[in-house]
């Protein structure tokens, strides 16, 4: 099993925990619930995919986002690869430490032991913990980009230039389903030279890269790596009322060290552009192994201009649990060998896909002893963009899509070729 570790420091024992959120318009089902014939018998992994949520009947506002502001660009920060001591010279400094307390109430604490009643005693004092992470200017009017779980429920933050400078931050906007948030200080404007953020789309497997954060609280610690892999998925460890969750797509692999601490900080290409804000390790003992996972530039584009002007990010949502067609599955569907796509197994209720009589599974098969989902529609394609699997659905969602758009899905239905036109909706809160 893996296991993600969010990048975040705790002082004290009873500490909570803060973690990645998800950007989709689908869910992650559990693995318990319905295998993904993703390398045959009997092998089996679950596929990230979308449960069913009560529709919430409120009025639909996207949010908009403002343009950016002029920004005071860093000389020299784009063009050529810059050598490494040149590049951290010129974009540490907007890069900060970030501080959080968050209060931790005492009818929170639970038990200690299994079955019996957990405290709840109204006179006992609320307790304090205390967090570190990383972030960096965006903007000459004091915003600073950095994790959601790294200010998920603070009560202070704080932030530590380069300088050493202490400013008290106030929360403007988070997102848990990106896992981004942004802060404000009022600070010296000496202070506030912004980042320039890079194209993560034009990103390259092997390409060299660097992190610069405040791992374990050594502020300005700068670590090497490359680009490991791309397009991978981050699943949320915060459960939803199907026992699933949502999924950051596109996400940016590297192997530079990245540990407690570094949450929020920026990835950089050697050019000294942010291509990626560091969020989560996998591993075991929450330290580096090699694996570590960035919210690419693309969606910090997308999100942060409108966490600026309102406060959050509306996020398309579609209301589905797909599930891959592979090679091992398309024989149990009686589809040819070739065939990919993603099958329904569940609508949500009152959900855009509901509304458009997307039809989900109604019944199990059993191949080598497994139960598995069959007779729901097969989504072989969105605006006609073919989708293979469930990551091309989702990518398709966070980056080409808005709430509001109707988009037109290319399904297989009891061996029809249908399309079906589907009006996206904000994701329920």
């Amino acid at each position: 099993m893996r296991h993600f570790a969010v990048i975040r420091r705790a002082s004290m024992v009873l500490s909570v925990l803060l973690v990645a959120a998800l950007l989709s318009g689908c869910w992650a089902i559990p693995r318990i619930d319905l295998p993904q014939l993703e390398r045959g018998w009997p092998d089996l992994n679950p596929e990230p995919a979308t449960p069913p949520a009560p529709r919430v009947e409120r009025p639909i506002e996207l949010a908009t986002a403002t343009p950016r502001p002029q920004l005071q660009l860093i000389p020299g920060a784009a063009g050529d690869e810059l050598p490494l001591p040149e590049l951290y010279q010129r974009v540490n400094p907007s890069v900060v430490n970030i501080s959080v307390v968050v209060q931790v109430g005492a009818d929170t604490l639970g038990s200690p032991f299994p079955g019996w009643p957990q405290f709840s005693d109204p006179d006992m004092p609320d307790l304090y913990t205390q967090g570190q992470g990383s972030g960096w200017i965006y903007d000459t009017e004091g915003h600073i980009v950095t994790n959601n779980h790294v200010v998920e429920g603070a009560t202070e933050v704080t932030v530590t230039f380069a300088d050493d400078t202490v400013a008290t931050a106030q929360v403007v906007g988070t997102d848990p389903d990106s896992d981004l948030a942004v802060i404000r200080v009022d600070a010296p404007p000496e202070l506030l030279s912004p980042l320039r953020i890079g194209y993560s789309d034009d990103l390259e497997v092997g390409q060299e890269v660097v992190a610069i954060g405040n791992p374990f609280g050594l502020s300005g610690t700068m670590t090497r790596g490359i680009v490991s892999a791309l397009g991978r998925l981050l699943p949320t460890s915060s459960s939803t009322t199907s026992g699933g969750s949502y999924t950051i797509p596109d996400i940016i692999q590297t192997d530079a060290a990245i540990n407690p601490g570094n949450s929020g900080g920026p990835l950089f290409n050697l050019r000294g552009e942010v291509i990626g804000v560091t969020t989560a390790i996998e591993s075991p003992v929450q330290g580096s192994s090699g694996v570590g996972y960035a919210v690419p530039a693309s969606i910090v584009e997308r999100v942060v201009p409108a966490l600026i002007a309102d406060g959050q990010y509306q996020h398309p949502w579609l209301g589905v649990s797909t599930i891959n067609v592979t090679p091992a599955y398309s024989s149990v569907l009686n589809l040819p060998a070739e065939q990919r796509g993603v099958m329904v197994v569940m609508v949500a209720d009152n959900s855009p896909a509901a509304e458009a009589g997307l039809r989900a599974s109604s019944e199990t098969r059993e191949s080598d002893g497994v139960q598995v989902p069959v007779g729901g529609d097969i989504i072989i394609g969105i605006n006609d963009r073919p989708v293979s699997k469930f990551d091309d659905l989702i990518s398709y969602l966070s980056r080409e899509s808005t709430v509001g758009d109707t988009v037109v899905l290319t399904i297989l239905r009891d061996g029809d070729t249908l399309q079906i036109d589907v009006t996206l909706e904000a994701r329920p809160r």
